[in-house]
């Protein structure tokens, strides 16, 4: 349920809170007045696109937070999956932001999300429709899925299955038309794997080689320098001169003056002991280095082989992959393509048959999606007849067609169109040939009346669902929205008074003049201002105590119902 919409420099909204309450909820107000722009800025939160006037005049940065209180487990788990946590009290926060420059930032309960993102699970707390849907409405294309969202958890898990054979069933006929297709391209296919897999073989690559061929390139490109510095070092170390002894020579002298003070000195026992020590160690370095230097021979030809060998791998790289790793996962790619080219004859058979029990699941599911289709059609269809008799359309007959498709997709082997007759004696006919805009919007409504029952999502929003009814039809309007409020939170622009009448919240949206600018203002009513406001609507100017009782008893049919 949206339990508060907050709203900052948005058209001609500067800021205002929105907090909206469980039922039906009417936003009423004069033309003009900013009434759609709630419901815009709501869908913007939720990962809609918006104009460049959507931002107020002047200002740097536009912000829409939308509050929810959510019930659906499976969407708090959505949720945990998408590495966002939800709060204890099982409340989500959208908010975005827009700026001066067009970029807008998404978040859910602080974590920084796409849109895409946004998108794809704010679809799950909100149902929005407005006078753009009927385009959605009329396309015969759509009403399999709205058909769908009747057919209960037992059509999800036949779906999940029909899908995963149909997926299945697309990868083997790729691989048979790859096996069975141009011979001349199957062997020029063939050709180059071979060529490939032949050229990793004969690099004969082997992990972590290049970083010790590397290694060894560096010591060997600097062999003259190592000789000739290692030699030196054991020269200072070890061997000395007549004019320079050696450390070790040096530290020998040393430690036995230090023996010698010792033997005078108690005091300087430790001294001595210490520096035995380092002379031990110091004599041990000094004959491993000058090992070292006496086993270090330049060696061009060395050298050259390690060039060489590193030159293989770069190639190797270049052409197969960024690293030896990923050639060789690359050879194994090939391989497993080669074997199955090779093995085409036996292959062939083996897809085949898969092919087959593929097929057999195909229909099977096929067939009880179609048998979950009708059952849901006639049931639904009639449901939507009795809402439709419900708002004025006695007459009216409704019916979901479900026909089989010349192919199959991913949707099954069903083609869906809603058909309405609205009046006694015609033929039922495509929803696209209606021309009434009162009656299309009688048929969405119905349609949503019967998705209560049948669908997770808590809000719904009707943006001016009321065009072409007025009277006794708005009333019946009005009723099943409130019907509808029974179950689910109800959000509803409107300029008729029998709708408005029914509220369980009334909000006034007008525009208020302040400091040379416009804005637009969000109150919430009372009863005595709801009532002056649907007599308002009544009259269309100002309010009359004649106004005032027919929006009392328009009232009183709420309260009393």
């Amino acid at each position: 349920m949206l339990e508060n919409l907050h709203i900052k420099n948005v058209a001609l909204i500067e800021e205002c809170q929105v907090s909206f309450g469980k039922g039906l909820n009417i936003l009423t107000g004069e033309t003009g007045a900013g009434k759609s722009m709630l419901i815009d800025s709501l869908q913007f939160a939720l990962g809609g696109r918006m104009g460049k006037d959507f931002l107020r005049k002047d200002q740097k940065m536009a912000l829409v937070e939308a509050l929810f209180s959510v019930k659906d487990r499976n969407f708090l788990n959505k949720l945990e999956e998408s590495g966002i946590e939800p709060e204890e009290d099982a409340t989500v926060l959208i908010t975005r932001t827009l700026n001066d420059a067009g970029k807008s930032v998404c978040r859910i309960n602080g974590s920084t999300v796409t849109v895409s993102m946004l998108r794809e699970l704010a679809g799950d707390l909100i149902d929005i429709y407005g006078q753009h849907e009927h385009q959605s409405l009329l396309n015969p294309s759509k009403h399999i899925r709205l058909l769908d969202r009747f057919c209960g958890g037992a059509f999800e898990k036949v779906m999940g299955s029909y899908q995963k054979s149909y997926e299945k069933k697309k990868e083997i006929d790729k691989q048979l038309e790859e096996l069975m297709g141009d011979e001349a391209q199957r062997e020029q296919r063939l050709d180059i794997l071979n060529f490939q897999k032949d050229e990793i073989e004969n690099a004969v690559l082997v992990a972590n080689e290049e970083e010790e061929l590397v290694e060894t390139k560096k010591r060997l490109s600097n062999m003259e320098r190592l000789i000739r510095f290692a030699n030196e070092s054991a020269d200072l170390l070890y061997d000395g001169t007549d004019d320079m002894p050696s450390a070790c020579d040096n530290l020998s002298v040393a430690v036995s003056k230090i023996r010698e003070c010792s033997a005078m000195d108690s005091t300087l026992g430790d001294f001595y002991n210490d520096l035995e020590d380092v002379y031990a160690r110091l004599e041990d370095i000094s004959r491993e280095v000058k090992r070292y230097a006496q086993n270090l021979e330049d060696d061009p030809a060395e050298l050259e082989r390690v060039e060489d060998r590193l030159q293989t791998i770069y190639k190797m790289k270049r052409k197969y992959g960024g690293s030896v790793e990923a050639v060789l996962h690359f050879y194994e790619e090939i391989t497993k393509e080669i074997e199955f080219f090779s093995n085409s004859q036996e292959k062939v058979l083996q897809l085949t048959a898969a092919r087959e029990k593929e097929q057999l699941i195909l229909e099977k599911t096929a067939r009880e999606l179609t048998a979950l289709r009708e059952e849901a059609a006639e049931r639904v269809g009639k449901q939507i007849e009795a809402s439709l008799k419900d708002m004025e359309m006695k007459n009216a007959r409704f019916y979901i067609q479900v026909m089989p498709r010349d192919e199959w997709n991913a949707m099954g082997k069903d083609k869906v169109e809603f058909l309405i007759s609205p009046n006694k004696g015609e033929d039922l006919k495509p929803l696209a040939k209606i021309a009434s805009g009162g009656e299309m919007s009688r048929v969405m409504l119905a349609l949503k009346a019967v998705l209560v029952d049948a669908d997770e999502i808590e809000t719904f929003i009707f943006d001016e669902i009321d065009t072409g009814v007025s009277g006794k039809t708005a009333a019946k309007v009005g009723k099943k929205m409130s019907l509808i409020g029974e179950k689910r939170q109800v959000l509803c622009i409107t300029h008729l008074p029998q709708i408005a009448a029914m509220a369980d919240k009334h909000f006034l949206i007008e525009k208020e003049t302040k400091n040379d600018q416009t804005i637009t203002m969000v109150k919430s009513l009372e009863e005595d201002a709801s009532i002056a406001e649907v007599a308002r609507l009544i009259g269309s100017a100002e309010v009359t105590k004649a106004t005032l009782t027919a929006a009392q008893e328009l009232r009183a049919g709420k309260i009393g119902s």
